[in-house]
């Protein structure tokens, strides 16, 4: 099998791309799951089947199943089949035992018919969320074909398990991300960030309510545990890089400041004490956060977690969970991953973690600032997942991947220092097991903080970025704010868009721009947007240097960019509509669809590489020559997009090396980017 795909793979790189032959894609980008025929819809995600396919394979004899046993569990020893008192689908669970399922209903059948129908087969519904469709079965895995034929169940993907995204060593370098909302009061004052993560530590200074900082309003656990202080250290540091208020807190002069001090936090405990959650309970969360979007003004949602995609965005439950949230007027934030190079070091692609797999989510990579305010010498962290999505369906056989350019944009997530849990009360913090993550060792816990790495760290930064733009402007719709801060991005040098989506996170200059934008939003496609003139120059001043915005707004296979992107009211900023409703693929061509944005705004196919700063998206180098991205088209740097060599059954992989998804690897990537960084402040 290994000498036939390097036979397939040297063939494929001998080609010229001109003449590879380019698998038809998808037609429509929201469509994908309506379009496909209603015949050959799948019922079952991909991973499931793989799973259910080896539950077939009766001919191994006993010895040699329980060695494959043995070996998956060796395999997945960071994935364990039991978190948070839910049995996740695996090969390491036998199909006879009960285990959770993700269903999508179709239909109007009444839960005590379908509870009558599972109970036959030895199953039941655990949970259900009316306003989306969804539930959660436990049943065992030998009865899922059967439940899946029932007309009720539209669609079935396992419970899978999720993760914490950062990667945690010794770092510095808060003050870049203190530096980005220079020039501006604004503070996210009234905005409410939903936080699913660990938990967070409402006790630490940097993250404690007085006057002036709301610091945690309300706080629910989904893990089952009954508890939703941080025992771990991931949630409260994510919770600090959003909202931290140093100044009022007294805490090292205000040098530990969140983008938006101002905001509200909704603390929604979703992992578990090492950071380990099941998609049910962030889906279960997500709900939550739509039915009490008012209560608590919840306009930002910041997922710094993810799994690994499998399901295409159409179906994947946790898409159509952030989905539900962005249709209803809440901006999801999500990490893109930290599987952007394997264990040598080596860049691989195709590695976005759902939910950052969706159209509507804001999907956030990580910067390195090097420790400096100066953003001439920033670049994208080596760790940090670049696109693009590889999510799938299965049609007639066949996989059609997803394929769309991800991350939207990065962020700083390098050596960022924030608030610590505390360590008493005999809970195992990162800290307690990683004691040179913290800066300093001396007072009391509620003044410590630690280092973290990770695109959970760059997730917050733009969380708290969009809550003060909602801020500035509380008219402001999700789509709008995701444009908004593509356009203002600024463009790193010698990058590609499936490394750093639009660009590096310019606060100053997004937060300029939304002020703009007219509080009563237009409703017609090409309407004037703004009250006043775009800057001459359209760009920012940070730390004494000039930052040009990209002045590009990626939708899906390819991006858009013209002034008029912003002078402008394009239909797709309206509630409920998403940037990639722009454009579409007809006959393999990919181009923008009628009436949904106005005149003079241009559209480039493919991602771009960007050989030098300052240089706007529509000036880059077409990456991958401008292709509609398709299986087996070279993208770059050797790589391959193509089965076994990106990405499969659950692993990444990249020259010959493999390494688990779910494994936060320490002894790897301990100190990720081990670059010069800004030391703490005393």
């Amino acid at each position: 099998m290994k000498k036939h795909l390097a036979c397939t793979l040297a063939l494929i790189l001998s080609v010229p791309l001109s003449v590879l032959s380019i698998p038809p894609q998808t037609p429509t980008l929201k469509g994908l799951k309506k379009k496909q025929p209603t015949n050959q819809k799948p019922k079952l995600a991909p991973d499931l089947e793989e799973i259910l396919a080896q539950d077939d394979q009766q001919a191994l004899t006993l010895g040699q199943m329980r060695q494959n046993r043995l070996a998956l569990k060796t395999r997945s020893n960071s994935q364990p089949t039991r978190i948070n008192g839910v049995t996740l689908p695996s090969e390491d669970v036998a199909a006879e035992v009960k285990q959770s399922f993700i269903v999508q209903l179709d239909g109007t059948t009444p839960e005590i018919v379908l509870q009558e129908k599972l109970a036959l087969l030895g199953g039941r519904i655990s949970r259900r969320m009316e306003g989306m469709g969804l539930a959660v079965i436990e049943a065992p895995r030998a009865a899922i074909r059967q439940i899946a034929a029932e007309g009720s169940i539209a669609y079935v993907s396992p419970d899978r398990a999720v993760a914490a995204m950062g990667h945690i060593e010794t770092t510095t370098g808060a003050a870049q991300i203190r530096s980005l909302v220079s020039g501006t009061t604004l503070n996210g004052t009234g905005i409410g960030i939903a936080v699913l993560d660990s938990g967070v530590d409402t006790t630490n200074k940097l993250l404690a309510t007085f006057t002036g900082h709301p610091g945690v309003v309300y706080s629910k656990d989904f893990t089952g545990l009954g508890s939703t202080v941080d025992l771990h250290g991931h949630g409260t540091h994510v919770a600090g890089l959003a909202t931290a208020d140093a100044d009022a807190g007294k805490l090292k002069a205000g040098e530990y400041n969140g983008i938006a001090p101002g905001a509200k936090v909704i603390n929604l405990r979703v992992l578990d004490n090492d950071a380990r959650g099941v998609a049910s309970s962030i889906v279960t969360a997500l709900d939550w956060c739509v039915t009490n979007k008012a209560s608590y003004n919840i306009r930002v949602i910041n997922l710094s977690l993810g799994t690994m995609a499998k399901d295409s965005y159409a179906n994947d439950p946790l898409c159509l969970a952030a989905r539900r949230a962005h249709n209803v007027g809440i901006v999801v934030v999500a990490a893109a991953g930290n599987d952007g190079k394997d264990a040598n070091g080596n860049k691989i692609y195709g590695g976005i973690h759902s939910p950052g797999i969706d159209p509507s989510v804001i999907t956030v990579g990580a910067a390195n600032t090097f420790g400096t305010d100066l953003r001439s010498d920033d670049r994208v962290a080596s760790y940090s997942s670049r696109g693009p999505t590889r999510s799938y369906t299965v049609v007639n056989g066949v996989r059609k991947y997803d394929n769309l350019i991800k991350p939207d944009l990065v962020a700083p997530g390098n050596k960022l220092i924030n608030a610590r849990a505390p360590n008493g009360g005999g809970a195992i913090t990162l800290t307690t097991q990683y004691p040179a993550l913290e800066p300093w060792t001396s007072g009391n816990d509620t003044d410590r903080a630690m280092y973290m790495s990770g695109t959970s760290m760059s997730a917050p930064v733009v969380a708290g970025a969009a809550a003060v733009l909602l801020q500035a402007n509380p008219s402001l719709t999700p789509s709008l704010v995701k444009a908004i801060l593509m356009y203002t991005a600024q463009p790193l040098a010698n990058a590609n868009m499936f490394e750093q989506g639009a660009g590096l996170l310019n606060v100053d200059g997004a937060v300029r721009l939304a002020k703009l934008v007219k509080t009563t939003l237009p409703a017609t496609n090409g309407a004037a947007l703004l009250t006043a003139a775009l800057p001459t120059s359209q760009s920012s001043v940070i730390a004494g240097q000039t930052v040009k915005w990209g002045q590009g707004v990626i939708t899906d296979w390819g991006f858009l960019y013209g002034s008029n992107l912003m002078t402008m009211w394009q239909s797709v900023y309206g509630s409920g509509q998403i940037l990639g409703d722009a454009t579409a693929i007809a006959n393999g061509v990919l181009g923008i669809v009628a009436g949904k944005i106005s005149s003079g705004v241009l559209l480039k196919s493919g991602a771009v590489s960007v050989g030098s700063s300052g240089t706007l998206l529509a000036d880059g180098v077409v990456f991958a020559d401008g292709t509609i991205l398709g299986d087996g088209i070279i993208i770059g740097d050797g790589s391959v997009l193509a089965d076994g060599s990106v990405l499969a059954d659950g692993t990444i992989l990249g020259d010959g090396t493999t390494r688990a998804d779910m494994s936060l690897r320490f002894d790897a990537f301990v100190l990720g980017d081990n670059t010069a960084c800004m030391q703490p402040i005393f």
